[in-house]
């Protein structure tokens, strides 16, 4: 399982198993934030499934399921509050962690500059130059 530090408290994976999970606590991640929506792939775990598995762990788990492409003003709010009220480490995924580190992205736009944010990204390997457009937007969005 390759994680991708994106800060102290914030780590974006690819899709985990259950049994992933339990690695997930024992490296002391106290949440997970799923951005699957249900039935993505014939192969991704049900969230019911992963989510019985975080509670096992003793972590809190929330499903915030996105469409890349399709994201929300309203969604990256959800997930903005997520990284504030969740206990930290948190653990963010999607099928390839791209669209989980994109939220972060489009989530921070008040702590970081877009070169910080698509920096940070791609010294973790996911490129997030494609949406650097949107990127902006939300941060002229945050400081108007």
């Amino acid at each position: 399982m390759k994680l991708a530090v994106l800060t102290p408290n914030v780590t974006a994976l690819a899709q985990p198993s259950a049994d992933d999970i339990a690695e997930l606590a024992e490296r002391g991640y106290r949440s997970i934030i799923g951005n699957r929506p249900e039935g993505e792939s014939e192969d991704q775990p049900a969230w019911a499934e992963l989510e019985a598995a975080a509670s096992a762990q003793g972590l809190e788990a929330r499903h915030l399921p996105v469409v890349m492409g399709q994201i929300t003003d309203e969604q990256i709010a959800e997930f903005r509050n997520a990284l504030e009220t969740l206990p930290k480490p948190i653990a963010v995924f999607c099928r390839s962690g791209t669209r989980a580190a994109l939220l972060w992205a489009l989530a921070n736009q008040a702590n970081l500059t877009v070169d910080e944010r698509i920096a940070i990204a791609a010294k973790e390997g996911y490129d997030l130059e494609p949406f650097r457009q949107r990127l902006s937007r939300e941060t002229d969005d945050a400081q108007a």
